[in-house]
């Protein structure tokens, strides 16, 4: 049975679960790599307040953000939700999901990486920038192969009997490492990644869908994408070259999606936009919140009326038709 929540508007929104982990969540989680770089402090104060108000609550950061930024040492991101926290006082009405795993340039011995004593490390530095007691999922930002995988579990191990972390996921792993930890978790009795965080849109859906997407649903593992709007292609605001000097990641959208099979892929969108009154970016939620697979994709926003148009587009219901067009149109 669907749990439902009554959001300010009065509609009621299915709340999901993570995994097999207790902890439930709206289908729309808010990534916050932006906080600090291209939306400022008093900026992100309004978008969290917004994005609780509208009944959503998975709130998703991670230690690094934003280190690639000149003069940013890692932890912006977490510093703004923390002080968000502490003058909102609605800690318990989000879910903090953040993670550890890259590097953070703070001169620390094994300063990345999955190791149990720098994980054990980690997580007080985030802890004390997130303003909070626990995190709710403690993910694993990318795959340390020179790490044992025991040993990454027995660091959350402890974090989780110490009432610091309630449950672990995974990101950026491939199906193998996956399906490896899994099994390394049930054969030890240790805790086991309830969560997958993979690149996945309209556009990048082979990687996850040819052995990511079956793992995950034979083994009960909730997934929050990443780049769900393909770093704004799918939002439709790149249409010609000149439209790559909008945003920060205009190169990065002109040199993975501006090509024939991605204004293919935004055709489609378009169309199916019009039949329903709504914008490609509402589109291109919904056909994600439709796949068996995902729990709750992850989107950006730097300012409102971006944040409103993704929070539409988490409650938009495609019928088959038009998401079997925008299957069609964007398989590998």
């Amino acid at each position: 049975m669907l749990n439902l929540v009554q959001n300010n508007s009065n509609i009621y929104m299915e709340k999901r679960e993570l995994g097999r982990s207790g902890i439930k969540v709206a289908p729309l989680a808010f990534g916050t790599n932006v906080f600090g770089w291209t939306a400022d402090e008093a900026t992100s104060f309004e978008l969290l307040d917004a994005f609780v108000d509208a009944g959503f609550n998975l709130i998703d950061t991670a230690d690094v953000y934003s280190k690639w930024i000149p003069g940013h040492v890692g932890g912006e991101s977490e510093t703004i939700i923390g002080k968000w926290i502490k003058k909102s006082g609605k800690r318990n009405k989000v879910v903090i999901a953040t993670k550890v795993g890259h590097l953070m340039g703070m001169g620390l011995k094994d300063e990345k990486g999955l190791a149990k004593e720098y994980i054990l490390r980690a997580v007080e530095g985030s802890l004390k920038r997130l303003q909070t007691d626990h995190i709710d999922l403690y993910q694993s930002h990318q795959d340390d192969a020179g790490t044992p995988i025991h040993e990454t579990l027995e660091a959350y191990d402890i974090l989780i009997k110490q009432g610091k972390v309630k449950a672990i996921g995974a990101s950026n792993f491939t199906a193998a490492r996956l399906a490896e930890s899994l099994q390394v978790s049930e054969k030890n009795g240790l805790p086991a990644y309830q969560t997958l965080q993979p690149l996945y849109n309209l556009y990048d859906r082979e990687t996850f869908e040819k052995e990511l997407e079956p793992l995950c649903l034979n083994k009960g593992i909730s997934v929050i994408n990443f780049y769900a709007l393909a770093c704004g292609f799918l939002t439709g605001k790149y249409r010609t070259s000149a439209d790559f000097s909008k945003s920060v990641r205009g190169d990065r959208v002109k040199a993975n999606y501006f090509n024939d099979r991605g204004l293919k892929i935004l055709s489609a969108v378009d169309e199916v936009a019009k039949k329903f009154n709504a914008t490609p970016a509402q589109v291109s939620i919904a056909w994600l919140v439709a796949r068996p697979s995902v729990t709750a994709p992850i989107a950006s926003a730097t300012n409102i009326k971006q944040f409103k148009d993704f929070a539409v587009g988490a409650e938009l219901k495609l019928d088959n038709a038009s998401i079997e067009k925008l299957n069609d149109t964007s398989k590998w």
